[in-house]
């Protein structure tokens, strides 16, 4: 289930004082499998980007095509849309509001016509997704950690059978041991075969789990190519404000200091580039 985004601008409040491009002339394309991750700036249109993919904003030019059909025409589908391409909004906590996980994870198919028995196993399925103790569902989702209830509120997106998972900061605010279950989970969703598209701050987490990688800088896709293709250019991406994968930093300064290894990604890459490099051997990433 290919997404496919053709052209595409967003202008906010237009013909009014307010009026400000949020996207402009963003052409990409996400295929099946992939892990997608969005990176830019504040306010470099992310967020925006990410609401087009399940159609829960339409471009005020250009197309979104999910499966070769744009989402926005006349007569498509959205509920079907919403089912088919799950989005986690930032903070998703705040979207939880049933008495139990249990409850809060069947909204979503329960509003799909699933009853009985293919509900429980849904929900079952779901909740087996996020790594939480059995006898969390039926507790109220309040009483849990932030970490916990977040994965609730992902679940709940799960419980869909979405081919395709939008996650707009799913980290932000958690504690590290959080983030760390959270993004573990993510990483085991891809590895099922899940499309991700990820909106992350954290570029060690980008270099180290994303197939490819979209740069946004004032609404215009700056760069777009593969983690090692995109941190190669570190200089255009601290000019936009961002930064590089820590090992990416630590390869510099022993360049610096004489040690010639190149851009290294991983942890494991760097200790490899190390080792050769102390060997006086060629090291090629």
């Amino acid at each position: 289930m290919p997404i496919v985004i053709e052209n595409m601008s967003h202008v906010y409040q237009p013909g009014s004082p307010f009026k400000a491009d949020a996207l402009t002339d963003i052409s990409l394309t996400v295929n099946d499998g992939e892990l997608l991750a969005l990176i830019g700036h504040t306010g470099s249109g992310k967020s925006t980007l990410a609401q087009h993919l399940n159609g829960l904003l339409q471009p005020t030019s250009g197309r979104v095509l999910v499966d070769g059909r744009d989402i926005n025409e006349k007569g498509a589908d959205r509920r079907a849309l919403r089912q088919r391409v799950g989005l986690l909004f930032q903070y998703a906590e705040y979207q939880l509001f049933e008495e139990t996980v249990y409850k809060d994870i069947a909204f979503g198919p329960k509003n799909q016509g699933l009853t009985g028995e293919e509900l429980d196993k849904r929900v079952r399925e779901a909740f087996a997704l996020v790594h939480l103790p059995e006898e969390t569902l039926e507790k109220s989702p309040f009483e849990l950690s932030g970490g916990q209830m977040r994965r609730v509120a992902l679940a709940g997106v799960l419980a869909m059978n979405p081919g395709v998972l939008v996650l707009d900061e799913p980290i932000a605010g958690l504690d590290p041991k959080g983030r760390d279950e959270l993004m573990q989970i993510i990483n085991e969703l891809h590895e099922k075969g899940v499309t991700i598209v990820l909106i992350s701050h954290n570029m060690d987490d980008v270099a180290r789990m994303a197939t490819c990688v979209a740069v946004l800088d004032k609404g215009h896709l700056a760069m777009f190519g593969t983690p090692r293709e995109v941190f190669s250019r570190g200089d255009e991406l601290n000019a936009m404000g961002l930064d590089v994968p820590q090992t990416v930093q630590l390869c510099r300064e022993l360049r610096k200091g004489g040690l010639q290894v190149p851009d290294c990604l991983t942890d494991e890459e760097l200790a490899d580039a190390i080792a050769l490099a102390l060997k006086g051997g060629n090291v090629n990433a």
